[in-house]
Parts: C-alpha cells; structure tokens; sequence
C-alpha cells in the first residue's frame, strides 16, 4: 500500500480542532481508499512526548521529535494557546526548519504560521493566520506578505490556513491535489460538510461585519445599507439616516467600523452578491443589479478584486444544491483561538 507520510507537530496547549480536523480528513481517505491502496500515514510527534495536553484538556500522544526524521510528504504545524512557550522554543523552531527541508510540502494551521515565519520559512511568501492576528503577525515577520482575507493561501509548497475550521479546508486541498477533485468532494461529503471551500474564501461574512459598530446611530446606518444594498448609498443618505453631519459620520463611522463608509458599503454588496451566486441561479447581471451595482463591468471588476474570482467561476465552485434540486446556502466559520 502507498502511503503518503504527514507529520503533525504538536505542543502544549495546542488547538485541539487544529490537530484533529485536518487528521479526520486524511484518515476519511484512509477509509475510503483503502481498496484502492492509497493514503496516508499519520504520526504526531512533540518535543514534550509522549503526551501532549491541547488548550480544551484532550491529551494526545506523540512520539519524540527524532521519530520525525527521514522524508516527510506533508509538514503540518497546527496553532493553539500554547503558541507563545512554543515559539521561545528554539529546539522546536530548530527543528521544524530542518523537517520543511526534508518535507515535499508545510502546511499550517491559524497560528500555526507563526511557527513557520519563526523558522524563517516563508520569508518572501504569502501566508495567512487567524484574522484577528494578522496584523501582529505583519509587524513581527515584515519580510512575509500576510494577506488576511481568505481562508488559507497556497505559495509554493507551504500552504496557511485560517482558523480553526479552516484546517479541515486546507487537508481537503490538499487531498484534491493528491488524489483529484472527486475524492475531495467525497471525502466532504462523509464528513458531512455544506461544501468543500476554494481558499480563495473569505474568512470575514456580511452579519459579522454588520456587528462591528457599537454605537447605536452607526450601526442603524449600517442595518439600513444591508435592507437597501439595490438602491445608490451616498454618504450624505447615511449620516441623514444616523442623524450626523456627512463629515462627523464619516469620522465616527470610520472610527467604529475600521473602513470608510463607501468602502463597508462595497463590501456589503460584495458579500450580498455572493450569497446571491451561492444560492440562486440569477444571471450574473441581476445578481449586479440586486446588489447596486450600476453597470455589469463596474461589478466583475470589484467582485473578481474582492474575491479572486469572477462571479461565473464562484458560482461553479460554491453554489451547493441538495439531492432533491434545492438550493442551500453554506455558512462560514472561524473562531479566534492562539493567545500571542
């Protein structure tokens, strides 16, 4: 049988979900592909063997970090609340620098990143984390580019991932990427997942975003741009909606929501479209329409800069439809979860 090797580092107060989604995923083929004499063989290894307690009390066992030598297929470095001891130890920086060298390819999960922008490993690379850590991860590590918008980013042969669900997508690219496109989707599919999500995702969703703003006045003017996103949102129309002066709104509004008023409200339309896609089957001109988008090009243009994608090409991968015909709309999720 062949086997595929994935080593998992693992450390005091990991996150559990960090270590045990991405494993599930690799063991589901496992079990799938068993007739078909492929898989994976999946070893956790730990400077602190043989057992490792996660952040929630689960108790893992591990092998010693030398029982990680020899070649790797896939380097996974999970994140957790026990990320600050683990990032002051040097033998497992040490060692997680010398295991890429050996491994075809290193994947991290939330905070997992930290880990390997410690070793050094992705200077000069994109990389993502847990968005609520993207920014210090960016003043900690210049020399990576962070991008904190999707779900996880795929740059040579590292790939990071978001947090924590977003481990579960990440080993399902990966499979894909091994054993095609079909098994992925099955491999969702056991696991009784909405659907397989492309990293290009977001991390962020439109009811999340309408929470931001904790003043009362602001966040009526926010609940009134997702009842109104078809008609034209003019700065002026929102301060009148939240009683202010345009200049004292726009201040405030960006002071609460961290974006400018136009710019929440292209984001709004943005998420607002993409539930569209995933939901109906509107043509791609209605969906622009419904959204407030004046002209088609004007909403390809800021869809495709937004996402990554163009809207024909999010629909293929993200509209879900049930057994019986009826379109579902997937949900999101993400949790913040490593204490830096």
């Amino acid at each position: 049988m062949i086997q595929r090797r994935v080593v998992v580092v693992v450390y005091s107060g990991v996150q559990a979900l960090d270590v045990t989604g991405p494993i599930e995923v690799f063991d589901t083929v496992n079990r799938r592909l068993a007739d078909q004499g492929v898989g994976y063989r999946i070893e956790c290894v730990s400077a602190e063997a043989p057992l490792v307690r996660t952040s929630a009390g689960l108790v893992i066992e591990a092998a010693p970090l030398d029982e990680g030598a020899g070649p790797i297929d896939t380097l996974l470095v999970p994140g957790g609340w026990g990320l600050r001891e683990a990032l002051r130890d040097r033998e497992l920086i040490s060692w997680i620098g010398q295991a890429a060298a050996r491994s075809r390819r290193v994947a991290s999960v939330c905070g997992g990143a930290f880990l390997l922008a410690e070793a050094g490993l992705l200077d000069g690379r994109r990389a993502t984390t847990h968005w609520a850590y993207c920014e210090q991860f960016a003043r900690r590590y210049p020399r990576v580019t962070v991008d904190s918008g999707p779900i996880f980013v795929w740059d040579g042969r590292y790939v990071t991932s978001a947090g924590v669900s977003t481990g579960i997508d990440m080993a399902l690219a990966l499979v894909e990427a091994d054993h095609g496109a079909a098994v992925a989707l099955e491999t969702a599919r056991y696991l009784v997942l909405f659907f397989k999500r492309h990293g290009g995702q977001s991390q962020f969703s439109a009811v999340l975003d309408a929470q931001l703003a904790d003043r009362l006045p602001i966040r009526a003017a926010q609940e009134w741009v997702l009842g109104n996103l078809e008609h034209p949102l003019p700065v002026t129309e929102l301060a009148r909606r939240a009683s202010m002066s345009p200049r004292n709104f726009a201040r405030v509004f960006r002071r609460e929501v961290g974006t400018t008023p136009g710019q929440y409200v292209e984001r709004m339309r943005i998420a607002r479209a993409r539930e569209l896609l995933e939901t109906t089957e509107l043509p791609v001109s209605h969906v622009a329409r419904r959204c407030g988008f004046a002209a088609a090009e004007t909403f390809l243009r800021s869809f495709n800069r937004a996402v990554g994608l163009t809207p024909g090409e999010y629909r293929q991968r993200f509209q879900v439809l049930t057994p019986a015909g009826v379109i579902v709309a997937p949900g999101h999720s993400g949790h913040a979860e490593v204490g830096l």
